[in-house]
């Protein structure tokens, strides 16, 4: 099960031209193509696929599906500035993201199961919702019973460091303590993802 969902992980990175776990990053290194028996081959996309390949791009690097995506969406063009950068703000303010963020999980799959698995607390509560929003202020660490487990005492030496970004500084992370607080909603250009909103902004702007 695990195996063929990396393969599949892997294909979909493929497509999109962008890596998506470090296994994904390395498999490309060797295969920057698409994949596929034309996967080499040169296409020319339509104006519509560009836009929804920049969209699809977005969305897997977040691992939501269609419905969260449109969403947050709506909620990002009734809020003040620009729609496609208030998107990835909201985004970026998902409990599942900010955990990958801080060094407590490698990949944003791993991110939403140590969530959904009930190991976070927010403000001292457990939240075992990934898609939960946090609010500036906010202070979220592994349950204490959970630090002791190999994955988080990992974690906290900073062994998933090597391949994550470097801390955005909308956040304040302890990591040997696992802990972290959200200083300030994120603001785009500080958000480790790759997207082209404006790209976004007309595919759901059609």
């Amino acid at each position: 099960m695990a195996a063929n969902r990396a393969r599949k992980t892997v294909r979909q990175s493929r497509a999109l031209g962008i890596a998506l776990t470090p296994k994904a990053e390395r498999y490309m290194q060797n295969r920057p193509y698409r994949p596929g028996e034309h996967g080499r081959g040169r296409t020319k996309d339509s104006d519509y696929s560009i836009r929804l390949k920049e969209k699809q791009r977005l969305r897997a690097q977040y691992g939501i599906r269609e419905a969260q995506m449109r969403k947050v969406w709506n909620e990002a063009r009734r809020q003040e500035g620009l729609a496609g950068e208030n998107l990835v703000e909201l985004l970026e303010m998902r409990l599942d993201a900010l955990v990958l963020r801080a060094g407590f999980a490698r990949t944003i799959q791993q991110a939403r199961q140590v969530v959904s698995h009930r190991h976070i607390l927010v403000d001292g509560s457990i939240v075992n919702l990934p898609s939960f929003r946090v609010k500036p202020g906010q202070v979220i660490q592994v349950k204490p019973k959970s630090q002791t487990s190999p994955q988080f005492m990992v974690a906290a030496q900073g062994a998933h460091r090597d391949v994550l970004p470097r801390v955005p500084e909308y956040l304040d992370v302890e990591l040997e303590k696992l802990k972290f607080t959200l200083v300030r909603r994120p603001k785009r250009h500080e958000v480790p993802v790759e997207a082209d909103v404006q790209m976004i902004v007309e595919f759901y702007s059609r």
